[in-house]
């Protein structure tokens, strides 16, 4: 929705309030920082991070898994910003202050040029790392661009997320010599992974996102039921990630879904609200995957 002009063609975040002055003209002085901020930092930084975690798990060389880095990073960096940018007008609507082009910390037009800026440096970054893991990340984000363009407003918001988190082994390990493919429950972790990220991340501006005509699956369930949805999905991510491997499953490997078990037991009764934890959470378990995974090992050697 794009978001609506005054007579003299600026946004309403850019407008004098009535009584001061207008400010000046060219980029404010917290361009650079509102920037970072529209990026959506914090999935951004989890999920480029979790890319390298998984280079290292399954071998890849400094060059490979630098390419792998960087293409991940591109990639995230444009829908971060593709997503704010899309979102402006119903972030308007709402009062959003906390978003910087709201705020007035970034120009629309800024992340616009950064958005398309970063998608066309994804392209060669990711097929520098081999032609078929290349497309494979470009197929994951292409679904997150459908998600922020459309697919958030319908039953099938849920999707995007399960395709692009489960896409991402395939990029890390089909770069490596012989292109293989990595393991189904591999990409199976990562794809409840993903679709359980989504829910969560829904629920701090459900209200909101209803208000403004977004009606994905989590708003059409409901906030309670999309917070046991989502944690039941992270929970059968780390079940995949236990038990999926083939070997002996040490003790210690059990306290991940055992823990997550109790966190959905404790989520799904409570309300929400405005708060942030659920995707931190889940933020929080996405690094505990990662950390078991490195620990163990498991079914990644074969890959090397």
């Amino acid at each position: 929705m794009p978001p609506a002009r005054a007579a003299d063609g600026t946004t309403p975040a850019a407008t004098a309030e009535p009584g001061r002055p207008r400010p000046a003209a060219g980029p404010p002085p917290s361009a650079v920082s509102g920037l970072l901020g529209a990026c959506h930092p914090v999935p951004a930084a989890a999920v480029t991070l979790f890319a390298a975690a998984l280079a290292a798990a399954v071998g890849r060389s400094l060059p490979g898994a630098a390419l792998t880095v960087a293409a991940v990073a591109a990639g995230q960096l444009s829908v971060g910003w593709c997503n704010d940018r899309v979102d402006l007008g119903r972030d308007l609507a709402t009062g959003r202050r906390d978003k910087p082009l709201v705020s007035g910390a970034v120009r629309p037009g800024v992340v616009t040029a950064a958005a398309l800026t970063a998608l066309l440096l994804c392209v060669p970054l990711s097929l520098a790392t081999g032609r078929l893991a290349g497309c494979i990340h470009l197929c994951a984000v292409a679904a997150a661009w459908a998600y922020n363009l459309r697919l958030k407003s319908t039953a099938a918001s849920w999707l995007p997320y399960a395709v692009g988190f489960g896409l991402l082994p395939g990029f890390v390990t089909l770069g490596l010599p012989g292109t293989p493919w990595p393991p189904w429950w591999l990409t199976t972790a990562a794809a409840l992974l993903g679709a359980g990220a989504h829910f969560a991340n829904v629920l701090p501006d459900i209200d909101d996102d209803l208000a403004t005509g977004v009606a994905g699956l989590p708003h059409r369930i409901g906030a309670r039921r999309a917070a046991a949805a989502g944690g039941l999905l992270v929970l059968g991510s780390a079940v995949a990630l236990v038990a999926g491997p083939p070997g002996r499953v040490p003790p210690y490997a059990w306290g991940l879904p055992a823990a997550m078990a109790a966190a959905v037991l404790f989520g799904a009764g409570r309300r929400t609200g405005r708060s942030r934890i659920p995707f931190l959470a889940t933020m929080a378990v996405a690094g505990a995957d990662v950390v078991l995974l490195l620990v163990r090992g498991a079914g990644l050697a074969g890959l090397r």
